[in-house]
């Protein structure tokens, strides 16, 4: 069975100004999504699951959906404040969606086989999911066991201001546990330094992240579940707190729930955190046009 890839596009980009999931950044109009799903496709995944809000769906489908048509299987799941599990309500003054765990979990009423989720917004390489692939092909559908590729920390930069990175401690090629560190960046001593507690903290050019690049079996849905509940009960009342998946994968790791395989890759990351990023992820999807590695028009 090919593996399914849940593609998680509901967020709004607050700090770029607009939705810029649909923003042309190819040379034929195409968005980093249509290149995500080109390359999942090529590495031989069998169908996506796009997790939106329901207010954008008639446009994501427009600009998405109808060039899909034949060339990989295509389900929705909508990611919404209301849909909590029984006995949880929405608290006074939350305007957002609950986060990646919960946007994973909407997706399960489709997924039958191992899958892996990226964001919408993140280019990650051809390589990024043909070593997705090739791990979840080998992958025990009743196993807990996930997968996650890694990024080095040096090819996940922006240029434009600090980032949010998933640092992750790997040893002995096995995830042992992930962190978020804030406001990455090069400093112009060229140290790579985040804020921790008000203190800056360096970073190794080589440290690998995680940028939400994951696969998983079925099984992990158990799990969302359990822990959407925990959360809820625990931190549901807070108007901002989030459900996050990379946090319910380090708590799975620390209660030995679960073991991942870390993939390393030299991929470079190219995202518009920062609208000021665009024109590089553009000139960036030219080079790889101009290398062979795209076609000129994507879908053609």
């Amino acid at each position: 069975m090919k593996p399914a890839l849940i593609i998680m596009a509901a967020g709004i980009g607050s700090r770029y100004g607009g939705l810029k999931q649909i923003d042309p950044v190819g040379p034929s109009g195409e968005i980093v999504l249509d290149y995500s799903v080109y390359d999942a496709v090529q590495a031989g995944f069998g169908n996506v699951v796009f997790v939106i809000r329901p207010d954008i769906e008639a446009v994501f489908k427009e600009v998405i959906g109808t060039k899909l048509d034949g060339k990989i299987g295509v389900k929705y799941a909508f990611q919404t404040l209301e849909k909590l599990p029984a006995g949880f309500s929405v608290p006074d003054g939350r305007t957002k969606p609950w986060g990646t765990g919960q946007a994973v979990l909407m997706a399960r009423p489709f997924i039958n086989e191992p899958f892996a989720v990226i964001n919408a917004d993140d280019f990650y390489g051809r390589e990024s999911f043909q070593v997705l692939a090739k791990r979840l092909a080998a992958m025990d559908a009743d196993c807990a066991d996930g997968c996650m590729v890694g990024f080095y920390i040096k090819n996940t930069l922006s240029p434009h201001g600090g980032v949010a990175r998933g640092y992750c401690d790997v040893r002995n090629g096995m995830l042992a546990g992930i962190a978020e560190r804030f406001n990455v960046e090069r400093k112009p001593d060229g140290i790579i330094r985040y804020e921790e507690n008000g203190c800056l903290r360096e970073m190794n050019d080589d440290d690998l992240v995680s940028m939400n690049t994951w696969g998983f079996t079925p099984r992990l849905f158990d799990f969302l579940e359990r822990g959407f509940i925990e959360f809820l009960a625990r931190s549901g009342s807070g108007p901002e707190r989030e459900y996050l998946l990379p946090e319910l994968i380090d708590g799975m790791i620390r209660n030995n729930e679960t073991r991942i395989t870390v993939l390393p890759t030299d991929e470079r990351w190219m995202g518009v955190t920062y609208a000021e990023d665009k024109p590089e992820v553009v000139a960036g999807i030219r080079r790889l046009v101009d290398c062979g590695v795209y076609p000129e028009n994507l879908w053609a």
